[in-house]
């Protein structure tokens, strides 16, 4: 039975993001990180997660964007499916997908941190300390070169909570090891506000039981 439920299924860096906005009558699953790196693979996860929720859930939230066209294709034959009209998660932490574009248009190069990725363990240091572990530190630090080699810029996403000096030293230790520019911008709960409670209007796709997402749906 469902009984208005609504659950919502996010990588870890979105959870984390939410804190206490989370509210009581929608509960959070999360996801591997790791899967958006191959849209395939995050599609397949996504779509048997939503399998297992749709029969007991009103609604199901996806903490998604388009990421690589890893939710086209996409359906819930008994509830109705939220995704946020956004390119990625990036977008969510922006506010918009003005905003992201607005940041990646002054500076195509960007790697982006904030605390739901430090409280993840997603970060580039993290990923060289893995590659360390496989390869030796010499080869690792090349293979961690060619993986940077387009980023010039590592921006600290300020989400505007208290007692952020931690992440924001981090943030800035990543930018001295791998020899980027270091700046913060502004970013806002406010999407991820309206993502948990509404209302899901024209930034969000909203559909209905049965129905598959499209690409069109994004209007890109």
């Amino acid at each position: 039975m469902k009984n208005g439920r609504t659950k919502i299924i996010a990588c870890k860096t979105v959870i984390e993001e939410m804190g206490d906005l989370l509210p009581e009558n929608v509960e959070a699953h999360c996801m591997e990180s790791g899967l958006h790196l191959n849209p395939n693979n995050l599609r397949a996860a996504l779509q048997t997660m939503i399998d297992e929720f749709t029969a007991e859930s009103e609604t199901i939230i996806l903490g998604y964007g388009l990421c690589s066209m890893g939710v086209v294709g996409l359906r819930a034959d008994e509830s109705k499916l939220v995704i946020p009209r956004l390119d990625d998660c990036i977008a969510i932490f922006l506010g918009s997908r003005e905003a992201y574009k607005s940041e990646m248009d002054r500076e195509p190069g960007t790697y982006f941190l904030s605390k739901g990725w430090i409280d993840a363990g997603i970060t580039l240091l993290g990923e060289l300390k893995e590659m360390e572990g496989k390869y030796g530190k010499e080869r690792a630090q090349r293979l961690m070169k060619r993986m940077i080699r387009h980023y010039t810029r590592l921006a600290f996403i300020d989400m505007g909570y208290e007692n952020q000096e931690r992440y924001r030293e981090t943030a800035k230790e990543v930018a001295r090891e791998l020899e980027l520019g270091y700046q913060e911008v502004k970013g806002t709960t406010g999407l991820l506000k309206k993502m948990l409670t509404g209302p899901w209007d024209d930034e969000f796709i909203v559909a209905p039981p049965g129905y598959t997402v499209t690409l069109d749906d994004f209007n890109l």
